[in-house]
């Protein structure tokens, strides 16, 4: 069992994670300060199937209210994020109130928004259930999607905990391991050189990492997350940099829609991107081939999926919440562990772009 203490300018809370992790929830449920009246898991409807009977065993928390959402980016829309709210209000939760995200990143942003928003906002905890998550349940980035971009519509919200237990790992498909992975990648090029040639020499197969491996890189993973955190809480400055590979990769979800391709998967692809761009644009000296090879072994597509049209993207791109005028901006690296904000021209974006598709045609 690790524990990563998360510190922000507006709350501190503990991120546990290990194999049975689950059992420390109703430690900190009892020892909160302010006792809670009653209790909402929004979760969706694969995890419920594999996982909320364990859940209700080890936690044993009354009342107790389930809220069963769609699973992936459906559970982040207007409609479902509405009927969750009539839920807490059919069940009358009040002020004192808990809810507990209980899934994966999509059900953490959703719940997490439920919670920021319900009676102008109530605690929440997130339990995730995915690789990905590791990512998301920590930080208070909480939203939903429009038909527009990708989490357009959201708040800052820090949970009172994270409770990251591994056997809940074990049921994930191959896509959502990957899918998650393509995160952990993203931290160590934005921070650490040293953890991203481990990762490279350690993780050759993700269907056979081992818990070891995955405690150790999703321990890293949330300790990097926190350390930026905890210097910019609400994105005014260096908390961009986590969104390094994010700016192609949320353009291609949104493009070829919602759930189409996973958020890892795109975002591997936005990284290969970003890492090109960082060679022209910043002389980052670094070997894209290696790498591209390296996400290849792993399962991942490493160009931009066929149908979509560079046009499109781009100015799905201007829609990015980075973006200033329709100025588009991307976190670039001049180094492994030195990222950069740079505003690139279209131009120069569709020039790159059509190089890219070229060049992935041609490597296929």
């Amino acid at each position: 069992m690790q524990q990563v203490n998360i510190h922000t300018s507006t709350k501190t809370y503990p991120v546990f994670i290990g194999n049975g992790a689950i059992q420390q929830l109703r430690d900190i449920i009892h020892e909160a300060e302010d006792n809670y009246t009653s209790f909402m898991v929004i979760t969706d409807g694969t995890v419920a199937k594999h996982h909320l009977d364990a859940f209700h065993e080890h936690t044993a928390l009354e009342p107790m209210f389930e809220k069963i959402v769609p699973s992936g980016e459906k559970a982040k829309t207007f409609d479902v994020y509405e009927d969750c709210l009539t839920s807490a209000l059919e069940n009358k939760l009040d002020r004192k109130s808990l809810i507990i995200s209980f899934g994966g990143g999509a059900v953490g942003d959703l719940a997490g928004f439920v919670a920021s928003t319900y009676m102008r906002g109530i605690r929440f905890i997130q339990v995730p259930t995915t690789i990905l998550a590791h990512d998301s349940a920590v930080g208070g980035k909480v939203a939903i999607n429009h038909p527009l971009g990708k989490n357009m519509i959201g708040a800052f919200h820090q949970p009172e905990a994270v409770v990251y237990d591994l056997d809940f790992l074990q049921t994930l498909p191959e896509h959502e391991v990957r899918s998650g992975f393509a995160e952990v990648i993203k931290h160590s090029l934005i921070s650490d050189e040293k953890f991203y040639y481990w990762l490279k020499e350690e993780i050759l197969s993700l269907d056979k990492m081992n818990d070891s491996q995955m405690l150790k890189f999703l321990t890293k993973g949330i300790q990097i997350k926190g350390s930026v955190i905890s210097e910019d809480e609400r994105e005014t400055g260096i908390r961009a940099y986590l969104n390094f590979g994010h700016t192609l990769g949320h353009a291609i979800e949104a493009e070829a829609g919602y759930g189409k391709v996973t958020h890892g998967e795109a975002v591997a692809i936005g990284i290969l991107f970003a890492l090109q761009l960082s060679t022209q644009l910043l002389g980052l000296d670094f070997n894209i081939e290696v790498f591209k090879n390296w996400l290849k072994s792993l399962g991942y597509e490493t160009t931009i999926p066929a149908g979509l049209s560079n046009e499109q993207l781009l100015e799905r791109m201007k829609q990015d919440k980075k973006a200033v005028n329709g100025s588009i901006r991307f976190v670039l690296l001049e180094k492994v562990g030195v990222p950069a904000l740079i505003e690139v021209e279209e131009k120069v974006l569709l020039m790159n772009m059509k190089k890219f598709v070229e060049e992935g045609e041609f490597d296929d």
